[in-house]
Order: structure tokens, then C-alpha cells, then sequence
């Protein structure tokens, strides 16, 4: 890793905040700063500052170019993952810029990072130096040969990279890159626990159904956007019979600075759980987060929280009372159908608004432009069915 001159560390002070293009088209102004690395500090310093913001408050971090800083995990999901494991040692077979390690690794007594792009590998030995984690060792090399020589762990972790040999996004667990799915049995020998770390993107059911020894998976969401799936695999001591044996689903919904929204379950309590319809919105409208849409449990939600669902497809659940629902919650302030009359009455005085759709005929643009609605402002609006097949406008505000 190059040394960075006090010209140069001065400068990426000085404009941490400064657009890099503009400041790219002013290098010549500075021939004493090291303008490449620089603008590579600074782009790295503004993307930490909204994914990795106690990074972002240590002068002393560096940070590799764009793409390893897009494609790393927030502090926020790293935070979530260091949760499910902790013991003596960990493993970290793909670990990248190291953001997740660096997390996990707070929960074990020895930690070893191993990445085979030497670039990342020497950020890792510097930054893991100035967080004081002395408890790591840095391994630069390919992950699957490390793998079939090291000795056993509590917890391994890797991130298969999600892309094909031309670049193309994966949809199945397969096609990524290692390609778990030959290396399950090995990578239960080597680890007492294996997490492995998921695009949402990829196709869930798939991926459960390959993998042989999943005991959790974890969806997790972030502002009601999904951005990991996690399993958690092991061993299975029992007879695979055993209830123990049952996969759990655990949904964590991160909204901005707060509590996290938990929602966990079994694929059998979905199966056996009563789902209460209504053909009538009551006072209270909820809709469920995105991490609860991915795991799709949707009788469950209704029984748990005894509220009824406005149609099988809707994905939409009401109540006459309040409850503590895992998503978005709205009071409902009118319902329409779509008469002309009726929708008129309705839309009166209503300029803008944020609309959703859910089973419903018309896409999102689609019914604005119809009706006429800029996008924006405190007013929530539903498009749905009702379980007796009538499409209503539902409009409220959040509570």
C-alpha cells in the first residue's frame, strides 16, 4: 500500500465533503498531492460516511476504489450479522474489504481475514491496525485453497460473489462464485457454524433447496429495502425428522436510527396459521415490511397480529384498533371505489400523493397519470382488491 505524504493527507481533509469530479479538473493547482489517492480517500470517506459511519469518524481508515465501496456492507447489516455468531475462532473465506469481518470478529477470540486481491489485503493489515484489532490475521489467498487446508472453526463466513464469468448478474445460489452448494459438506467439516451472506436478488426457495443443512435464514432489510439474505448452516445431530430440524425465518427491519422490527417463524406455523379476510377497510391499514414480503408469511401475520387481510394476493392487513404491526401503518382517513362520481369526490383538492399498488390492474404510472397525482407529500394512497373483488382507493396518513 503507497504512503500518502502530509500534502496529500491535508488535502483529503481539507475537501472530504468537495465533489471529486471538480476536484479531479483542479490537480494541476496541487502538484504536490498525490491527486489519484486522493480522490479515491475522498470518494471512499463520502460513501463511508452513510454506510460505515463510525469508520467515517477515524482520519486513519483507507479505503479501497468505488467498487469494493459499493459493493461492502453497511455498518448497519455488519452489525446484525456480528449477532448470530460468536466463540473462539473465526473465518472469513471472501472478505473483501473486511467491513463484515471486522464486526464478526469482535465476538471471537482469533479472527482470520483471507481475500486474494493483495490491494485489499494490505488496506485490511492498516485499517485492522488503527481499530486495535490485534486478535487478526491477515491471509492473502484464495479462499477455497485456504478452506481445504485449515483446521476446524466455530464459524466460518463467506460472501459468494454474485456475478458470472461475464459479468452477469446470478439469480441462483449455483451460479455464484464459490459455488456453495459442491462445497457444502467441506465447509461443514472446517466450521461448526457456516454464515453465508446472500444478495436478495437471488432466489430464495432455490437456494433452500439446494443447500442441504440450513437451520436459519435471516432476511434483512434496511429503510423497507431488502439487502441481504443470510443462512445460517450446521450440522444436523438429530434425526432429520426431528423438530429441531425445522428451518427458522427471521425478519429484521431496520428503519433509520430506530429498534430494529423482529418478526421470526417456521414454515410450518405459516402452513397451519388462520388467515382472517374482510371485504370492509377498517380505521387502521398496514402494510408489511420489505424483509416480511421476501419471506412471505402471510396467514401468520394475520393471526399473530390479529388483523384481517383484504384479499389472499393483497398483502394488505386492517384493523378497527391499533396494533404494533412489522411494516408500515396508516390511519385511514377515506375509501373509494373507482365511480366517477364517487373518485371525483375523493381526489377533490388532492394534488399529490404516495401511491402503492397491490393486486391491482394498473401499475404505479399508470394510475397516477389517471389520476392526475404529482408524487410526494404526507398523504398515503392504496390501490387494491378487496376479498369480494372490488378495486377501492384507501387514503391515509402515517401514525
Amino acid at each position: 500500500m503507497p504512503n500518502i505524504n502530509q500534502e496529500t493527507i491535508d488535502f483529503i481533509r481539507t475537501h472530504r465533503h468537495d465533489d471529486v469530479r471538480t476536484l479531479a479538473l483542479q490537480a494541476s493547482k496541487y502538484p504536490e498531492v498525490d491527486m489519484n489517492e486522493a480522490l479515491v480517500q475522498i470518494a471512499g470517506r463520502q460513501i463511508a460516511e452513510r454506510k460505515i459511519p463510525s469508520w467515517a469518524k477515524v482520519d486513519e481508515i483507507r479505503y479501497p476504489r468505488h467498487l469494493s465501496m459499493e459493493q461492502c456492507s453497511s455498518e448497519l447489516t455488519a452489525r446484525y450479522k456480528a449477532t448470530l455468531a460468536k466463540g473462539e475462532k473465526l473465518t472469513d473465506l471472501t472478505a473483501g474489504f473486511g467491513v463484515d469481518f471486522s464486526f464478526i470478529a469482535q465476538h471471537f477470540k482469533q479472527a482470520d481475514y483471507v481475500e486474494r486481491q493483495e490491494a485489499l489485503c494490505d488496506l485490511a493489515i492498516h485499517n485492522f491496525g488503527i481499530l486495535g484489532m490485534d486478535h487478526v490475521q491477515v491471509h492473502c489467498e484464495d479462499g477455497i485453497d485456504y478452506l481445504k487446508r485449515m483446521e476446524p472453526v466455530d464459524c466460518l463466513f463467506l460472501d459468494p460473489a454474485r456475478r458470472d464469468a461475464n459479468g452477469g448478474k446470478t439469480v441462483a445460489i449455483a451460479d455464484c462464485e464459490p459455488n456453495v452448494c459442491t462445497l457444502e459438506p467441506l465447509l461443514l467439516e472446517k466450521g461448526k457454524k457456516v454464515m453465508i451472506k446472500l444478495s436478495p436478488m437471488l432466489d430464495m426457495h432455490s437456494a433452500l433447496n439446494d443447500l442441504k443443512s440450513v437451520k436459519e435464514l435471516h432476511i434483512v432489510s434496511v429503510n423497507n429495502e431488502c439487502k441481504e439474505l443470510i443462512l445460517i448452516l450446521e450440522k444436523r445431530e438429530k434425526s432429520p425428522l426431528s423438530s429441531d430440524n425445522e428451518l427458522v425465518i427471521s425478519c429484521e427491519q431496520v428503519v433509520n436510527n430506530s429498534p430494529s422490527q423482529h418478526f421470526s417463524f417456521t414454515p410450518s406455523e405459516e402452513k397451519n396459521a388462520r388467515c382472517s379476510l374482510t371485504e370492509k377497510v377498517g380505521r387502521f391499514l398496514y402494510e408489511p415490511g420489505a424483509a416480511l414480503l421476501k419471506a412471505g408469511p402471510y396467514k401468520l401475520l394475520s393471526s399473530r397480529f390479529d388483523v384481517q387481510k383484504l384479499h389472499p394476493n393483497s398483502h394488505l392487513y386492517t384493523s378497527e384498533e391499533p396494533v404494533d404491526f412489522p411494516g408500515r401503518r396508516f390511519k385511514v382517513t377515506e375509501v373509494s371505489g373507482f365511480g366517477k362520481k364517487e373518485l371525483k369526490a375523493f381526489m377533490r383538492d388532492l394534488e399529490k400523493a404516495n401511491l402503492t399498488v397491490r393486486n391491482f390492474p394498473s401499475t404505479v404510472a399508470e394510475l397516477r397519470k389517471k389520476l392526475k397525482l404529482k408524487e410526494g407529500g404526507d398523504t398515503y394512497l392504496f390501490a387494491t382488491t378487496l376479498n369480494n373483488g372490488e378495486k377501492v382507493l384507501i387514503k391515509g396518513v402515517k401514525y
